[in-house]
């Protein structure tokens, strides 16, 4: 027998419902429900509306009430579609030295970089891989976010992204958040393989990818497209064996040089993620195409360099998601919304636009379609913040955060 809840009344209940996955979006566009009512039937929104008419429906359902007191905005639970939050270790070292102006070559001689965060990964036991993924889930619940994509990368080999991966799903069956994992062991060519580019990605291709398939740990390949990675000759046949095994392919694209955004157009990607040197070339290609663009706010914050155009993206009639890129190196701190607000706040986005970068478009950039909307049918995935104005949300820059959050029906979060 179906379970029922009524929530409300909402003063301001923000559905996401009509909005389009591409192009420029403006405030007016938005569909706002004052003084709502949300009804779940189990996992599920049932349906959304003004409070009296849903309560209404919830009476005949029998349906659990639970009273809202005091002004709230309800809003699509928040979707952080890029991130490295497995990982063992520590780089505030390199975050010191290359704010003191040491280069990337002098921070990786001085034992920094991303081989320390190899290093240090693989010195992790499974275990504390799982813990550590654990506990900053934890931090994403506090700010909203209810489904998080979760890399690997930092082991670089068969065995090593194997436990990254196991750890990635082990972790998932014990946090109340969805968490999506991505197999990145394209990230860049291990320091200790012996071998060429072409022979570690045809070892990782003919080895590593049928064990994601048989064990269920992965269905997204990543790769990262740069000078000092992988090439899109490289990249070519191992994207080419993922494609025909089934797997979504997402690229690292275009973050330091152009050339990243291409592959990803060629291999029909889901995303293309990073974008700061992008050129008005590879924006026309990426708005004429169905690649969803994931800005990285955290990696420009952490390196202190360009934002993604994300402003000329949208006017070119792009996708454009928005995502954390949580990692312990080039973005530590890990907060999507005060990110997505200081982006906004940069590249002149509507507050529209920056919620439909972390919800709805957020989860078109990780190949799911039942979230990022409160809509019948979709997922109970939904937070209130302490305000009866949504703009109040964007203006506090990530200090407003939601009193209460929902996962799949089930209140997971609550400060009062």
């Amino acid at each position: 027998m179906a379970s029922y809840t009524y929530i409300g009344p909402i003063s301001q209940l923000i559905s996401m419902q009509k909005l389009p996955v591409k192009g420029a979006l403006k405030d007016e566009e938005l569909d706002i429900i004052h003084n709502a009512g949300i009804l779940i039937q189990d996992n599920y929104i049932h349906s959304v509306g003004p409070h009296e008419a849903i309560k209404e429906v919830a009476a005949e359902v029998n349906a659990e009430i639970i009273p809202i007191e005091g002004s709230y905005v309800c809003l699509p639970g928040f979707i952080d579609a890029h991130t490295h939050i497995c990982f063992g270790g520590s780089r505030a070292n390199d975050y010191a030295m290359r704010n003191a102006g040491k280069s990337y070559l002098e921070i990786a001689k001085a034992g920094g970089g991303i081989w320390d965060t190899v290093t240090q990964t693989r010195k992790s036991s499974p275990q504390e891989l799982e813990q550590g993924i654990i506990h900053r889930t934890q931090r994403l619940i506090q700010t909203g976010v209810t489904t998080a994509e979760v890399k690997s990368g930092y082991g670089l080999s068969i065995e090593e992204e194997l436990k990254m991966l196991r750890a990635i799903k082990n972790a998932a069956s014990k946090t109340t958040i969805d968490l999506i994992g991505t197999c990145l062991a394209a990230h860049m060519l291990p320091k200790d393989y012996e071998g060429t580019h072409t022979e570690y990605l045809q070892e990782i291709s003919t080895t590593l990818f049928p064990i994601l398939r048989e064990e269920g740990l992965a269905n997204r390949i990543d790769a990262f497209i740069e000078q000092s990675a992988f090439s899109a000759d490289h990249i070519h046949e191992y994207f080419s064996i993922a494609r025909e095994m089934g797997f979504d392919i997402t690229v690292h694209a275009d973050q330091f040089t152009p050339g990243g955004s291409k592959v990803a157009i060629d291999f029909n990607a889901i995303s293309a993620d990073h974008l700061e040197a992008s050129t008005e070339e590879e924006i026309k290609h990426l708005a004429n195409s169905e690649v969803i663009a994931v800005a990285l706010p955290g990696a420009s914050i952490g390196l202190g360099c360009a934002f993604t155009p994300a402003r000329a993206i949208l006017d070119a009639g792009g996708a454009l998601a928005i995502a954390s890129d949580w990692n312990p190196g080039s973005a530590p701190m890990g907060d999507l919304l005060t990110q997505a607000t200081i982006l906004g706040t940069f590249q002149k986005l509507s507050n529209t636009e920056v919620l439909a970068g972390i919800t709805f478009r957020a989860a078109a950039a990780l190949n799911v379609s039942d979230r990022g909307r409160l809509q019948e049918g979709f997922l109970a995935d939904f937070c209130l913040f302490p305000t009866d104005n949504y703009n109040e949300i964007c203006y506090h820059q990530g200090k407003l955060t939601p009193d209460m959050v929902w996962k799949n029906g089930a209140q997971i979060l609550t400060k009062k």
